[in-house]
C-alpha cells in the first residue's frame, strides 16, 4: 500500500476545501439553517409531534442526511472530474499508484468534508432546537458509512462526466427527490398504505430511518435493514469502481 500517495490526494483534497470555505462549509450549513428557520421554526410550531417527538427535533437527522447525501456526491465528483478536465490526471496514472489507493484517497478525502460537514450542521441545529441522540455511536456509523458510500457513488459520477453539468445532473434530477420523498420531513407511516409500500422503494429511506433510529429509536423500517441496504449499496459502488478505473472509462478524458 503506497501510503505516501494516499496522504498526497488526501492532503491536496482537504487543502483545496480549506481554500474555498464559504462554497465547501459555509454555504451547505447556510442552507440547511435556513431549512430549520422554515421548516422547523415557522412550519413545526404549527404541526403536532411525531412520534411523540417535537416537528423541529424530527427532522434533524432527515436535513442532516439531505445535505450529507448531495456533499458527498459533490465533493468527490468534483474531485476527481477537476484532474481529468485540467489534464493533472496523468501524473497521477503515471505514478506507482493502484486503483485502490486512487479511490482511497479521493473518496477519503470527500467523506471527510462531508463527516466534518455534517458534525457542525448537528451542532448548528442545536442553536434552533434542543435534541438527544439516544445511540452515538451508531449515530456516527451511519454518519461515516452513508458518506463514504456517496462519496463512493460520486467518483463513480465524476468518472461519467464529459462536463461539468453532469455533475449536478444526478444530484439535482435523482438524489435530492429521493431525500425529499423518503421521510426526511415526514414519517413514512403517516402514508397511505400503497405509497408505504411503493416508498420502500426509494433506497433513501433506509439512510433516514436509520439515522433518525440513531437519534430517538423511532424508526420507519428495522435498523437492521438500514445497516443491510447500505452496506449492500457501498459493495455495489466499489465495484463498480473497481470496474471502471480497471477498465480506463473516461479517466483520461
Amino acid at each position: 500500500m503506497n501510503r505516501h500517495a494516499i496522504r498526497a490526494i488526501y492532503v491536496f483534497e482537504m487543502a483545496r476545501t480549506f481554500r474555498t470555505l464559504m462554497q465547501s462549509i459555509a454555504s451547505p450549513v447556510i442552507s440547511t439553517a435556513l431549512y430549520f428557520v422554515v421548516f422547523g421554526s415557522a412550519i413545526g410550531s404549527r404541526m403536532a409531534e411525531i412520534e411523540g417527538i417535537k416537528y423541529a427535533a424530527f427532522i434533524i437527522p432527515g436535513l442532516t442526511m439531505l445535505s450529507l447525501l448531495n456533499e458527498s456526491i459533490s465533493n468527490a465528483s468534483f474531485g476527481i472530474y477537476m484532474p481529468k478536465f485540467s489534464g493533472t490526471i496523468y501524473e497521477v496514472l503515471s505514478a506507482p499508484i493502484s486503483w485502490v489507493e486512487i479511490v482511497i484517497g479521493y473518496v477519503g478525502a470527500a467523506a471527510s468534508k462531508s463527516v466534518l460537514l455534517g458534525s457542525i450542521i448537528l451542532v448548528t441545529a442545536r442553536l434552533f432546537v434542543p435534541y438527544h441522540i439516544a445511540h452515538p455511536v451508531w449515530m456516527a456509523t451511519f454518519l461515516v458509512l452513508t458518506a463514504v458510500t456517496f462519496s463512493m457513488f460520486g467518483f463513480i459520477i465524476g468518472l461519467w462526466a464529459d462536463g461539468f453539468e453532469k455533475l449536478q445532473l444526478v444530484p439535482m434530477l435523482i438524489v435530492t427527490p429521493l431525500t425529499f420523498l423518503g421521510g426526511s420531513f415526514y414519517s413514512i407511516n403517516m402514508l397511505p398504505p400503497l405509497w408505504q409500500k411503493i416508498t420502500l422503494f426509494n433506497p433513501v429511506v433506509y439512510l433516514v430511518s436509520g439515522f433518525r433510529w440513531s437519534f430517538y429509536d423511532v424508526a420507519d423500517v428495522s435498523v437492521e435493514i438500514s445497516v443491510g441496504m447500505t452496506a449492500v449499496f457501498l459493495v455495489l459502488c466499489l465495484g463498480t469502481v473497481r470496474w471502471l478505473i480497471r477498465s480506463g472509462y473516461r479517466l483520461k478524458s
